[in-house]
Formats: C-alpha cells, sequence, structure tokens
C-alpha cells in the first residue's frame, strides 16, 4: 500500500473507450489498496487542433493568451476521466494545474515547476478518492497559467511523484516500452528491461518520443525511477532508473 502516480498521454485517452481502458488500469491499482493519483494529457490531437484555431484568429498571439488556450484540452480530459470513474462506482475528483496549486516560473510555453502544493491531493488521498490532475500546465506567483512545453505532462507526473514521494511512477504510452529504436518502424528494435537515465536522456536528446529530456532530467534530479508501459499491452515495461 502506498501512493501511486500513473501518467496517460494523449494517445491513450484519445475517445471514451479508451478513456474506460485507462479507467482500468486506475481501479487495477486502487483494489491493491493503493492511494492513487492519476496525470492526463488532452486527448488526442487536440492540442494540436487549439494550436490551428489560434491561427484563425491571430499569427502572433501573446504568450500568456497562447498558454490559457492551451491549458483547456487537458481540463477536458480530467473531468471526463473523473466522471467515467464516478460512473464506474470509483470515487474521484479532478484537479488542473492552478488548482492544486502546481507553481512554475513565468516563462510561457515552457515554464519550469519551482513548487507543488500537495495539501488537497493528500486530503483527498487520505478520503481514498482518486485525484486525477491536468498534465502540461502550472500557475505563476501572480496567478497566470503556464504550460510547460514539450513532454510537459510525464514533467507534471515526476515532479509529482517526488513531491508526494510516490512508490511507483508508471507512464503509460502506445508502446510497452523503451527500445533501441522505434518499434513501429523498426520490428528488430531490441527492448529494454531497464535503461539508466543518461541514456534515456541521450536518447530523448536524438529525437527519441517516449520521453521528453526534461521530464528524465528531473526524475533524475530526484531519483525517481519511471516505469514506460503500455496501455493497451500487458507487457512488461521498461524501469528508467
Amino acid at each position: 500500500m502506498g501512493i501511486i502516480v500513473q501518467k496517460f498521454g494523449g494517445s491513450s485517452v484519445a475517445d471514451t473507450e479508451k478513456l474506460l481502458l485507462v479507467c482500468e488500469h486506475i481501479i487495477k491499482e486502487y483494489k491493491k489498496n493503493n492511494k492513487v493519483v492519476v496525470v492526463v494529457s488532452a486527448q488526442g490531437k487536440t492540442t494540436d487542433r487549439l494550436i490551428s484555431e489560434e491561427k484563425e484568429v491571430t499569427s502572433s498571439p501573446s504568450t500568456r493568451e497562447h498558454d490559457v488556450l492551451l491549458s483547456v484540452g487537458e481540463q477536458i480530459t480530467i473531468s471526463k476521466l473523473a466522471m467515467l470513474l464516478n460512473r464506474l462506482g470509483y470515487n474521484a475528483i479532478s484537479y488542473t494545474g492552478w488548482q492544486v496549486p502546481i507553481k512554475t516560473d513565468d516563462i510561457y510555453g515552457n515554464a519550469n515547476i519551482i513548487d507543488i502544493n500537495t495539501e488537497k491531493i493528500l486530503k483527498q488521498l487520505s478520503n481514498n478518492n482518486i485525484v486525477i490532475v491536468a498534465g502540461f500546465q502550472g500557475i505563476t506567483k501572480n496567478g497566470d497559467i503556464t504550460t510547460l512545453g514539450r513532454g510537459g505532462s510525464d514533467t507534471t507526473a515526476v515532479a509529482l511523484a517526488a513531491y508526494l514521494e510516490a512508490d511507483k511512477l508508471y507512464i503509460y504510452t502506445d508502446v510497452d516500452g523503451v527500445y533501441s529504436d522505434d518499434p513501429h518502424n523498426n520490428t528488430n528494435a531490441i527492448k529494454y528491461k531497464t535503461i539508466s537515465y543518461d541514456k534515456m536522456l541521450e536518447m530523448a536528446k536524438n529525437g527519441a518520443k517516449v520521453l521528453h529530456s526534461k521530464c528524465v532530467e528531473m526524475a533524475k534530479k530526484y531519483n525517481i525511477p519511471i516505469t514506460v508501459k503500455s496501455t493497451f499491452v500487458e507487457n512488461e515495461g521498461t524501469i528508467v532508473k
């Protein structure tokens, strides 16, 4: 029994059918008497769609307003997921980054997390509620919404695992671990059982999209092992440590 942080990316939460599969992963951990915190991305191509809509309005948006717009996607996901879990008979509550709050600097579009107030989350966990947090976003000391840049939801998950002193951190994606090459394009790609932070950082900086470098750097800083698993296949994942 402990605190488990689970993160699900855009492809894992793309529609209601996939959200129900995500619910199964959450409920599985919850039934082990764990305290479960879930971090989610925007559904599918929602962020890309929001950027396209932004371009219909202006070619040079305010960076502040850009972040306000892009943060909407994750808010949709957290509410839908909480509703589904509640429908299935499990108490769940959703929080945006600024409701937690996840405090950041004011570098819009690529903000850095500087502190997380875990009081609300811990209170909900103590009441045996599942907590769902919007990834990719935070709030400045002046109350402005920020986004964390590429891989921002992964960074949110690592930061929460660190601040909550979580027992486990799982990042679910559309591949069942970290490979030597993209397994979708190379059937001979080798899957790693474990991989070091430094090797993962090297791969991320060379274009591997499984984990972004900022997320891995934070995991290394706080010594948070990351288990990369598939949302869709029940295989053993890869541990980044």
